[in-house]
């Protein structure tokens, strides 16, 4: 797999160019089974560039969110949200990984692997020591990904924003020098 560019748009970014959000829709619309089962777009099946604009709007809302942009080869291959702490529990030490997507023609070619790899290195370095994400229940093919990737389950309960059930799952970071190696070079660096 070729190297993966990782570029990232914070709150304090000014609006996002036309091309960039006509790129990141398209991540979106080719994630049809998964919006399906989140139901976050009215049609799974036809999601447009202002409903993407106002959910990255709204991920971006949030203090210590980041959208990252995984380009391999100058394509957009996949989009991730982070946040730096969970919205709803200052108690929790963790960043989360609140979306990944990797673009529908894309899948099966390591992207979202290289992407995961890419965030925990990015919070490794930081110095945190854990990194949390929940997986809708109804979501299998994910929480396989996610646990293939090392995360395991800790917790159950509600989203905040709709109240499925989602399964909540840890990654812990700090790891030996070779494990950073290993991450490092699943993120494509060097």
């Amino acid at each position: 797999m070729a190297a993966m560019y990782v570029d990232i748009v914070t709150p304090d970014d000014a609006a996002l160019p036309g091309a960039l959000l006509t790129e990141i829709t398209g991540v979106y619309a080719s994630a049809q089974a998964f919006h399906e089962l989140t139901g976050d777009f009215p049609d799974a099946g036809d999601i447009r560039v202002p409903q993407v604009a106002a959910a990255l709007a709204d991920e971006l809302s949030v203090p210590g969110s980041v959208v990252h942009l995984a380009r391999v080869r100058g394509e957009l291959v996949a989009v991730a949200v982070t946040l730096d702490h969970h919205p709803a529990d200052p108690d929790d030490p963790d960043p989360w990984i609140g979306l990944l997507l990797v673009h529908g023609e894309r899948r099966r070619e390591g992207h979202g692997r290289a992407l995961a790899g890419h965030l925990a290195a990015r919070f490794r370095e930081a110095g945190r020591t854990g990194l949390r994400l929940a997986v809708l229940d109804t979501d299998t093919a994910a929480l396989t990904f996610w646990q293939a990737l090392g995360y395991v389950p800790v917790d159950h309960r509600p989203d905040l924003r709709r109240g499925r059930q989602c399964t909540v799952l840890r990654l812990p970071l700090a790891a030996s020098r070779e494990g950073r190696a290993e991450a490092g070079a699943a993120a494509g660096e060097s």
